[in-house]
Order: structure tokens, then C-alpha cells, then sequence
């Protein structure tokens, strides 16, 4: 008994001081999806810029699979010491919903440590589609149903998310077509085999520039410096309408306070480095402000988004599992 004293107390001594000396070796951040995809290279900049604050390189780990609760199951399972932390988008809030048996429990497994990225989406169809205008669209859709084809990268992808939010707002279904990934699905829209789809800017900025499909409204509050002339849903005819690819940095629960704060005000940092925000330019998408990379808000935007997904998906019956 008198032994368990002692280590207890020792273990309660020596915890703060290795936090302090906080990081003494390379950390490892976990990113659920692809290499290539957006989200890596989100995170290989944002990786690389935390570097510079922490004084230890970030290596970023591809592990993926199942809509990228693999990769974030490995993290809840990991020492929570801050070496090992995972790196994921909106996806992390539906996949609580849209998979039934998750073997963790998204609002409690991790430590939000700060948002990095809020990009919006584009509502595209293909170059030859009728409608000119999103309000066209809308009627369109709303006369047709289920003969409008719309084209998502899987269940828990940001183009079947943003599908689902239309639809919703519409309370109207249409026929919707999963694809392995975001390439085949411009591929079938340029060759016409597919009417629709709404993804991330940064997979739809080329198609658009070249003007090789129609481009509707971006799903953001605000319109894009890249397409200022693109209205916002909300501006072209569907009120109240906004969905983000926002992205954040996640440890395990039970971090040390003081290793998550070393690690938050890394990503903060990260977030006012000018040559982070010009990488994040370079591929259409923007850092937040500084006062969003907290723990804090990150936190509630999780929380939030887990319960805004919720019912949407419960409603429309599609889960992953």
C-alpha cells in the first residue's frame, strides 16, 4: 500500500514535468483518407507548419478505410501523450450517426485541439443540363425527383453530405449514384452520364475556371474570392442553406492539459504563418482566424455538427454500416 503511495505521488510529480518538456521526439498525425486527397494535403501543410513551433518534425500516416473511422479508431485507441493525433474533416461529426457501431464514441474519444480549414462547396451539374441558374435548378429538381442523378465519393463523403442537404431542403429525392472517389464522378459529369453534384472547392475550381461545368452557388455564407460573381446558396434561392469541409486536430482523450496546450497554440500559430496561408490558397481553401483554432470552439463545432447530422441522416435511412 505504502509502495502505491509513493508511485502515485511520484506519477503526479513527474506528469507535469514531462509534459514541459513536451515534444522531445517526431509526433505522428494520423490522416484517415488517401494520399493526394484534400484532406492530406491539408494536413501535410498544416504538419509542416506546426513543425516550426513545436521544434519536432509532424509525419503524417495515411491510415484508410471505412469513410475514415480506421484511422480515427486507431487514434482513440492511442497512448494519449500527444505523439500520436489524428487530423479529420466534417466527416468525423456524420460518421457518429452514419455508422451504428463505431468502437468509440465520437463526442467523448478525443480532444479537439483547434479548426484549421472551413472551405466551401460548389453545386455543379454538367455543362449541357438545362437549368442556368440555381432557382432553375431547383424547379427542375422539385418537376423531376428521382430522374435527376446526383453523384457522391461514398456514404460520409462531402459531396453525398451536401446531396443530402439539398434534398432536405428541397423535400425532394433524387436518384443518387456513389462513386469511388471524386475523380470518376467529374469524369461522368463532363461525359454527361450523371446530372449533378456538390463537392469541395478545391476538386471543382479547375472544371469551373475552364468552364467545363455549370456552376450554381457555393455553400458558404460568403462567396468566394476565387469566383466572386458565384452567388451563395443562400443568395440564389435556398435560404438558410450552408455546409463546410471544415477540418480539425484531434488528440486522444485523457492528453495532458499542458501537452494539449503546447499543441493548440502550435496550430494557432500555424494559422496566422502567411506562407500556410498561401498553400491554403494555392489550393482554394483558407486558414481560420486565429481566435477559431482553439480547443474551445473546435469543441462546440463538433458537438454541434453531430447533432445538426443527426437527424438528417436517421431521416434519410442511408448508413455505412
Amino acid at each position: 500500500m505504502r509502495f502505491m503511495t509513493i508511485a502515485a505521488a511520484l506519477l503526479a510529480v513527474t506528469a507535469p514535468a514531462v509534459a514541459q518538456d513536451y515534444p522531445t521526439r517526431p509526433i505522428t498525425m494520423i490522416v484517415p483518407f488517401a494520399a493526394g486527397g484534400p484532406t492530406d494535403t491539408i494536413a501535410r501543410i498544416t504538419a509542416a507548419t506546426m513543425s516550426k513551433s513545436l521544434g519536432q518534425q509532424v509525419i503524417i500516416e495515411n491510415a484508410v478505410g471505412a469513410g475514415g473511422t480506421i484511422g480515427s479508431a486507431r487514434v482513440a485507441r492511442a497512448d494519449p501523450d500527444g505523439y500520436t493525433l489524428l487530423i479529420h474533416h466534417v466527416g468525423l461529426s456524420t460518421a457518429a450517426t452514419l455508422y451504428r457501431k463505431l468502437p468509440y464514441d465520437t463526442k467523448t474519444a478525443f480532444v479537439p485541439l483547434g479548426l484549421v480549414t472551413e472551405s466551401p462547396q460548389t453545386i455543379i451539374a454538367r455543362p449541357d443540363f438545362s437549368a442556368n441558374t440555381l432557382k432553375e435548378l431547383i424547379e427542375y429538381i422539385k418537376a423531376n425527383g428521382a430522374k435527376v442523378t446526383y453523384a457522391h465519393a461514398g456514404l460520409g463523403a462531402a459531396s453525398h453530405l451536401c446531396g443530402m442537404l439539398i434534398q432536405t431542403a428541397l423535400q425532394t429525392q433524387v436518384t443518387t449514384v456513389p462513386y469511388k472517389g471524386n475523380g470518376p464522378i467529374m469524369n461522368d459529369l463532363l461525359g454527361k452520364q450523371v446530372d449533378m453534384t456538390c463537392d469541395q472547392a478545391t476538386n471543382t475550381t479547375g472544371p469551373i475556371t475552364s468552364k467545363q461545368v455549370k456552376a450554381y452557388a457555393v455553400t458558404t455564407k460568403t462567396r468566394m474570392s476565387t469566383f466572386p460573381d458565384l452567388p451563395t446558396a443562400d443568395e440564389a434561392g435556398l435560404p438558410g442553406f450552408e455546409i463546410s469541409v471544415w477540418h480539425g486536430v484531434y488528440a486522444p482523450k485523457g492528453t495532458p492539459p499542458a501537452v494539449v496546450k503546447k499543441l493548440s497554440d502550435a496550430i494557432v500559430a500555424a494559422m496566422k504563418d502567411p506562407e500556410l496561408a498561401r498553400r491554403f490558397r494555392d489550393i482554394t481553401t483558407e486558414p481560420v482566424a486565429a481566435e477559431r483554432a482553439t480547443p474551445e470552439v473546435h469543441q462546440k463545432m463538433l458537438i454541434n455538427e453531430i447533432d445538426r447530422w443527426a437527424p438528417i441522416i436517421k431521416a434519410a435511412g442511408q448508413f455505412a454500416d
